[in-house]
C-alpha cells in the first residue's frame, strides 16, 4: 500500500479514536466549562481582594480637653471616644489627653491652627474663638443671653447651629465644630466672700484674652487680669488675682476651693462649648470615617445634655456640704444693666442674628 495513504488512513483513524473517548482536538481552543464549581472558586479567591481594597485605614486623632477627664466636658470626650471607637471597630481612636497636659485653650488654638498635626482635636469654649474669627461664636458668650439650659439647647439643635460650627473653616482658619455642648452656668469664685456685685469692684478677676469677658468684668466694676488656666491656682494662692470665673464642675475638679473658697452664682454665660477637628485631619478621612465622627458627635452632644444638669447640681451640693460660701444671686437686673455696653457693642455687627438667639427661648 502507498505510505500517502497509510499515514492518511492513521490520522482519520485517531481523529475518529479521540471524538470517541469524548476529547478535543488540542488545534481547537477550549470553551469556557459550563460547570459553576470554577467559578464559585474563582469567586472566593476574589473576595480577600475586594475586602483589602474596601478596609478601612487605622488612624488615631489626638484630642485635647483642659479640664480633669471627671468633670462634664471631660466626661463628654469619654463618650465621644467611646463611640467613634465602637462605631469604627477600633479603626478610629480617640486619644484624649485631659488636664491640660497639652496646654491652655489658647494654646491648643494656636498649636492646631499652625499645623504640623499634633493635635487633631479638642474640646473648647465657644467664646475662645472670638480671637480666631469666629465673630458668629461670640455671640455664645454674651452675658446673660441664655435664660436656661433649655434655651441653649433650643439653639444648639436649631438650623442655625451648623452654620456657627463651620464658620471658622469658612473663615479659612483652618478648624471646623463638630458639635456643641454645655459644661453649665458660669459664675464668679473668690478668695473674700462676695455676697452683691458692688463686693467684686476693684478686685482682680481673672480672665482668658477675650474681649467679651474683659468688657463684662470692667462693667461689674472688677479688674481684668489675663492669666492662663495652668497657672489660676497659683495666682489665686499668691494674690495675683482675687477671683476668677467657671462652671460649678470644673471649679471643684481644679480644687480652686481650696483657695477660694466663695462662689456667687450669678450665672453671667452658659458654658457653651464646641468640639472642633482641624481641617487637615478632616481632610486625611475617608468619607465613611467623616460620617462616623459626625454621628458619635451627634451621640455625645445628646450625652452631655443628659448628664450636665445633674452632674452640676450633685457638685453643688458636695461644695456646700464641704464648706464653700455658697451665694444665691436673687434680682439678676442689676448686673444685666452693668453689662449693658458690653453686650450692645459685641452684638452691633450681628444683631439679627443675635435676636434671633435670645427668640430661641
Amino acid at each position: 500500500m502507498n505510505k500517502k495513504i497509510v499515514a492518511t488512513l492513521l490520522s482519520a483513524l485517531m481523529v475518529a479514536s479521540m471524538s470517541g473517548c469524548g476529547l478535543k482536538s488540542p488545534e481547537a481552543p477550549a470553551a469556557p466549562a459550563a460547570s459553576t464549581a470554577p467559578a464559585k472558586e474563582e469567586a472566593k479567591a476574589e473576595e480577600p481582594k475586594k475586602e483589602d481594597t474596601a478596609a478601612t485605614p487605622e488612624v488615631t486623632l489626638v484630642y485635647a480637653e483642659v479640664n480633669p477627664l471627671d468633670t462634664i466636658v471631660g466626661q463628654t470626650g469619654t463618650a465621644f471616644k467611646e463611640k467613634v471607637e465602637e462605631l469604627s471597630g477600633g479603626k478610629i481612636k480617640i486619644d484624649v489627653q485631659a488636664s491640660g497636659v497639652l496646654g491652655s485653650e489658647n494654646d491648643v488654638l494656636d498649636t492646631m491652627l499652625g499645623g504640623g498635626g499634633t493635635i487633631d482635636m479638642s474640646r473648647i469654649s465657644a467664646f475662645a474663638l472670638t480671637s480666631y474669627g469666629g465673630a458668629k461664636s461670640k455671640l455664645l458668650s454674651i452675658p446673660y443671653t441664655f435664660v436656661s439650659r433649655d434655651h441653649f439647647w433650643n439653639f444648639a439643635t436649631s438650623d442655625l447651629a451648623p452654620e456657627f460650627l463651620l464658620e471658622p473653616h469658612e473663615n479659612g482658619s483652618g478648624v471646623r465644630g463638630l458639635f456643641y455642648g454645655e459644661e453649665g452656668f458660669r459664675h464668679f469664685f473668690t478668695v473674700k466672700p462676695v455676697n452683691t456685685m458692688e463686693d467684686l469692684k476693684g478686685m482682680k478677676i481673672r480672665v482668658s484674652n477675650d474681649p467679651v469677658m474683659n468688657g463684662m468684668v470692667e462693667g461689674l466694676g472688677a479688674s481684668p487680669t489675663v492669666v492662663s488656666f495652668g497657672e489660676l491656682y497659683s495666682a489665686l494662692q499668691t494674690g495675683v488675682v482675687d477671683g476668677a470665673e467657671q462652671p460649678i464642675a470644673n471649679y471643684k475638679s481644679n480644687a480652686f476651693p481650696e483657695v477660694a473658697p466663695n462662689l456667687i452664682l450669678d450665672g453671667h454665660t452658659l458654658g457653651a462649648i464646641q468640639v472642633i477637628i482641624t481641617d487637615e485631619a478632616w481632610d486625611k478621612l475617608t468619607e465613611e470615617q467623616q460620617n462616623i465622627l459626625v454621628e458619635a458627635g451627634k451621640y455625645a452632644s445628646e450625652f452631655n445634655r443628659k448628664i450636665s444638669q445633674e452632674a452640676e447640681n450633685k457638685v453643688l451640693e458636695e461644695l456646700k456640704a464641704d464648706g464653700v460660701n455658697v451665694v444665691e444671686v436673687k434680682d439678676i437686673t442689676p448686673w444685666q444693666e452693668a453689662c449693658k455696653d458690653v453686650i450692645t457693642s459685641s452684638t452691633a455687627d450681628n444683631a439679627e442674628l443675635y435676636q434671633q438667639i435670645l427668640d430661641m427661648k
